[in-house]
């Protein structure tokens, strides 16, 4: 069984909590939807009501994770059996562990996923990979398949959209596969951000390693972190 998931936070930092949860559990023959705003233990910062427009008061009567009806769904799938699909999943399954909740199946991080696979590109958020790859193309024929309704930022709409990215990757890859290039490390060749945006890791280690290596002791994911430290490692 296939577990899509995506999750809303109260923002970025290391005390951020989760506010709403999206799953999208397809067994094959029928798929079953659930979307919860969940009351976090503290407050939406306003930088993330701006990404996601779940704001205080949308949350104030919400249940607490550990009571929400979509809290009890995730854990009686919390089993070796299924597969939990998300877009950057090592931030899910921290900002899960936060609330006492650790998955015991097996993983498919599609932000990885597509790291690896797709060579052409070099960016690759949820939504450009949806617009680059045209996975918008058959999203309202899918959602209208599942009952769902579209909206931006919305917690189920983007795991419907983890759903299709995933459906794109198989057409590269089996799961099997999938779930081995989600624990393996990516080489990122470009930086898509900072004063060196669009240059080479491989030319920014030539000409300004110092800057590299302040980079390290910044807050990077796992996979620029491990490019980083190879292109250094080669000069």
């Amino acid at each position: 069984m296939l577990i899509y998931l995506d999750l809303e936070t109260t923002g970025l930092e290391e005390a951020d909590r989760i506010c709403s949860l999206g799953l999208i559990i397809d067994n094959a023959d029928d798929c079953l939807t659930k979307e919860e705003f969940v009351k976090p233990s503290l407050k939406i910062r306003p930088e993330a009501m701006a990404v996601h427009h779940i704001t205080n008061e949308m949350v104030k009567e919400a249940s607490s994770f550990d009571d929400a009806k979509i809290s009890t769904l995730l854990q009686e799938h919390n089993s070796s059996e299924n597969i939990l699909v998300a877009h950057n999943l090592s931030f899910d399954l921290a900002m899960l562990a936060k609330e006492g909740f650790f998955w015991k199946g097996g993983v498919i991080d599609t932000l990885k996923c597509s790291r690896h696979l797709i060579d052409e590109i070099d960016r690759f958020s949820l939504q450009f990979l949806r617009y680059e790859l045209g996975l918008y193309r058959s999203e309202e024929k899918e959602a209208e398949k599942l009952g769902l309704e579209l909206k931006a930022h919305s917690a189920l709409s983007d795991a419907l959209h983890v759903k299709l990215l995933h459906h794109y990757l198989n057409e590269m890859a089996d799961d099997e596969k999938l779930m081995e290039l989600t624990i393996e490390p990516v080489l990122i060749k470009k930086l898509i951000f900072g004063k060196y945006k669009d240059h080479y890791l491989e030319e920014v280690a030539m000409n300004d390693a110092g800057y590299l290596r302040w980079m390290l002791d910044q807050a990077i994911d796992e996979d620029l972190e491990y490019s980083i430290k190879y292109y250094l490692g080669h000069l």
